[in-house]
């Protein structure tokens, strides 16, 4: 097939109209990467659960488990970078004098994944001049552990992996006085007219779990990072 009949291809699999399609683009390599419409994470729900089945319900031990305190939850994390970041004990609400069996322990725990936008298959045109949306989603379980369990970092970067062009960030708080255990779609964000120069995207979630007794986690799926054949005039 020719360089033209690939072009072609790819015009018809995204109706790319009014998209710089240059020549010189290997259109072959794009339409084989199918960088459009698809999720650009990888292993996006590493812990195991689908947003399409309700998280499971905390199970409280007969008695402590043996070992050290749990801060981080069990999965495989290929493809991300982890950290885990132990907060000291909160004594804030405790009147002088009382006497306290026992407090939670809260950590954080950070994923973040970079995603390389021209090694997906997208090209330097695209991004700069035609500047497609890009659409960030995310889940995570209502865990009850805190009024704020959650928060999501999203950059925009240039080509030196430094250059913030655009940002989103959420950190939700929580409704402890109604009990609700689902996944919360916390974000279905749009980046549209971000301006030239993009070429990666940064994307990072915090997720805050407890030891008290037993480990208990906030759990997170179906992470996606998608660039739609779409553009639209606002500005993010």
């Amino acid at each position: 097939m020719s360089a033209a009949e690939w072009k072609q291809k790819c015009e018809a699999e995204w109706g790319l109209q009014g998209a710089p399609m240059p020549d010189a683009v290997d259109w072959k390599s794009v339409y084989e990467a199918k960088p459009l419409g698809r999720n650009l994470l990888k292993n996006p729900s590493p812990i195991g659960f689908s947003k399409d089945t309700p998280p499971p319900e905390p199970e409280y031990p007969d008695a402590p488990p043996d070992g050290p305190p749990r801060f981080q939850p069990e999965g495989d994390f290929a493809s991300w970078t982890t950290k885990t970041e132990v907060l000291p004990y909160d004594t804030s609400g405790i009147p002088e004098g009382a006497v306290v069996c026992g407090l939670p322990q809260y950590s954080w725990f950070t994923l973040e994944q970079v995603v390389d936008l021209k090694a997906e298959g997208l090209w330097d045109e695209l991004l700069d001049k035609f500047q497609p949306e890009i659409v960030i989603q995310d889940w995570y379980e209502e865990s009850q552990l805190h009024d704020y369990i959650y928060e999501l970092h999203v950059k925009l970067l240039a080509a030196d992996k430094t250059t913030i062009i655009s940002l989103h960030t959420a950190k939700p708080t929580e409704n402890l006085s109604v009990y609700s255990h689902n996944w919360k779609e916390v974000v279905s964000h749009v980046f549209s007219s971000y301006g030239p120069g993009v070429r990666y995207v940064h994307f990072q979630h915090r997720l805050k779990n407890s030891f008290l007794n037993d480990f208990f986690p906030t759990r997170f799926t179906d992470s996606s990072v998608i660039v739609k054949p779409v553009r639209t005039s606002s500005k993010v």
